[in-house]
């Protein structure tokens, strides 16, 4: 009687449970922005001894799936997909009921997110299941192969040797060499992008982009330099003994020294020659004053092509290679909406500073005039006596549509000590003379930054010689 009480136990368990096994009952995408992926994949396993079937899906209408497979033998698996198409931002939660044929009820599955953004055009690229040619997205995406390509730009023809460097959320990731047919395949993560390509005889170029599964072909092309030289042959050195030093990654430091070939956009025209005559990175406190700036950005919806946002972070992590542990930095943005995204902090504090940096993504309007006046708010509570205190605006140049009255707010605290400069990401000429006026009511100057050279050193020329003591 015992053993059969037991034999019936383990009936109804295998009834209850059954011998398919998911690998998991729920998936959390987190934050999704309008561009990012928006599938996940549940593994079904058969751990029975006979074939089982997956007999039907029942989900939302928000929800698609496909499935790679009609039955499970003994240890083998299928992948049911899942896609979700919220229609308003905002969190959402779906519960989905998988009926497979070795048990009488449904396993429920559940899947949250919080969809931050929706974009006005067509969203069809979105809503269908993608196939299993793709890989699961979501906030942290699987990486996927970027293909790159360096061209002549009047031949076509490809440029083998041409280094290209590859830059995401401000960051160098690498450095590679095309190879003989001008081509680079190598490992990248989905998301807004910025490539840095060089190749001797040829002017650099420069591409800002978003790149994900299926956008995973960039092609960059080169023109002819007219003012090109061949360098002369080279001499064999005498060897000298190897010193081993601690190096940053290879990417940065390609990034930097093909950048300081370039030519930059000038800006600081009226600097003394006590200024002019220091080195380019001195930033010691015998020549310059503590800084405390308040950066405010323009996270609008136009700095979202690619380049002018990711050119705005390279910058600002540029700047924070100079910044001395003592310097105050904070950062308020603006959009639809103003808000501090980071109270000033103490540059000690740097790897805070850098994660709200990457962080930074574009969407909603512009209401520059509330960001400057939230801007001027936080510099003055870390105020330094005797110190540079200073907000930076960096935006594409719409920064003060719809804000007429934030020119008393510049000339309010000017008057306080707090002076104003402006950072033109790629702006247009009919923007500059605007950017330019309100720079100087504002006791600073307009900093162009129009490439990734621009974007290495004018932010920190500007604040150079904001502090510098004269």
């Amino acid at each position: 009687m015992r053993t059969l009480t037991l034999l019936f136990l383990v009936f109804l368990q295998t009834i209850a449970f059954g011998q398919v096994t998911f690998d998991k009952l729920k998936h959390d995408f987190g934050d999704l922005e309008s561009y990012d992926e928006r599938f996940v994949d549940i593994v079904l396993t058969n751990k029975g001894q006979k074939k089982e079937y997956v007999l039907s899906v029942k989900k939302p209408g928000e929800v698609n799936y496909i499935v790679n497979g009609k039955f499970m033998d003994k240890d083998s698996s299928v992948v049911i997909r899942f896609q979700v198409n919220p229609k308003v931002k905002g969190r959402f939660s779906y519960d989905v009921e998988v009926f497979v044929s070795d048990r009488g009820e449904a396993v429920k599955l559940k899947i949250t997110g919080n969809l931050k953004d929706i974009v006005s055009n067509d969203l069809s690229g979105f809503t269908a299941c993608p196939d299993f040619s793709s890989r699961p997205g979501g906030k942290n995406a699987n990486n996927f192969q970027l293909t790159v390509i360096t061209i002549d730009s009047e031949t076509k023809n490809e440029l083998s040797n041409s280094k290209v460097s590859f830059i995401q959320n401000g960051v160098p990731v690498w450095t590679k060499q095309t190879d003989k047919n001008g081509k680079i395949k190598e490992e990248a993560a989905l998301g807004f992008s910025y490539f840095y390509a060089s190749h001797e005889a040829y002017k650099p170029a420069e591409l800002g982009a978003y790149v994900n599964f299926q956008r995973n072909v960039i092609v960059l092309e080169l023109s002819k330099d007219p003012m090109y030289c061949p360098p002369p042959p080279v001499t064999t050195p005498p060897i000298q003994p190897i010193i081993i030093e601690p190096t940053p990654p290879i990417a940065e430091i390609v990034i930097e020294e093909e950048l300081l070939n370039e030519e930059v956009t000038a800006f600081i025209e009226e600097a003394p020659i006590e200024f002019s005559s220091l080195a380019l990175d001195d930033f010691s406190a015998e020549n310059f004053k503590p800084i405390n700036v308040v950066f405010v950005l323009d996270v609008s919806s136009s700095m979202q092509q690619g380049d002018r946002i990711e050119l705005m972070k390279y910058s600002m992590l540029q700047l924070m290679d100079m910044l001395r542990p003592s310097d105050k930095l904070g950062i308020v943005t603006f959009s639809s909406q103003s808000r501090v995204v980071l109270a000033p902090t103490a540059c000690s504090d740097i790897t805070s500073i850098q994660k709200e940096i990457e962080n930074l993504k574009a969407s909603g309007l512009t209401a520059g005039g509330e960001g400057i006046k939230l801007g001027y708010k936080e510099a003055l509570k870390s105020f330094i006596p005797g110190g540079t205190n200073q907000i930076i605006v960096i935006t594409d140049g719409a920064f003060n549509r719809n804000s007429d009255d934030y020119k008393k707010y510049v000339k309010k605290y000017k008057k306080k000590g707090i002076n104003m400069s402006v950072v033109g990401i790629k702006i247009k000429e009919v923007d500059q003379v605007k950017m330019t006026e309100a720079a100087e009511v504002g006791g600073g100057r307009l900093v162009p930054i129009m490439k990734l050279a621009d974007a290495q050193t004018n932010l920190k020329q500007e604040i150079r010689f904001a502090a510098f003591k004269r």
